[in-house]
């Protein structure tokens, strides 16, 4: 594993992220599945790392690989019961409702979520309608 400090030339953000290897970051990079989690945008790259050198006096922790998946499962799960209690489901129709929401200037509509596409949300982002990715676990599927 390999761990890259990223930088969105959109936002000008940074953020870490982990890859198998830096084949896999480039090759991720080419089927634009790098996508900056601020603004939507494609315009992801590395930025200059020094590597992480322990000295013997430190002591490495580690967490194995199932307790570390089911501590961030968790968490996404916790957000899900969130969402699912505070916001209205609108399923396919999220763009429909997001741009109806905004356009209306209906402050009093309770949030929504549902589903929509990378583009569509850049869309809506470039719009000035504020949308978030949040990873979804369907329990029957996972």
């Amino acid at each position: 594993m390999i761990k890259y400090k990223l930088i969105c030339n959109n936002c000008d953000i940074s953020f870490d992220s982990w890859f198998s290897s830096s084949k896999e970051y480039e090759k991720l990079k080419k089927l634009k599945h790098l996508i900056c989690h601020n603004c939507n945008s494609y315009k992801i790259e590395k930025t200059l790392m020094a590597p992480n050198v322990l000295s013997s006096n430190e002591k490495i922790i580690t967490i194995p690989k199932d307790k570390k998946i089911n501590k961030i499962k968790n968490k996404i799960k916790e957000y899900q019961k969130f969402i699912e209690k505070n916001f209205n489901y609108v399923g396919d129709d999220f763009v429909k409702e997001a741009r109806s929401i905004h356009y209306t200037n209906d402050k009093k509509t309770k949030g929504i979520y549902g589903n929509a596409t990378s583009e569509e949300i850049s869309e809506l982002n470039e719009e000035g309608i504020e949308t978030e990715i949040i990873p979804w676990f369907n329990e029957k599927e996972n």
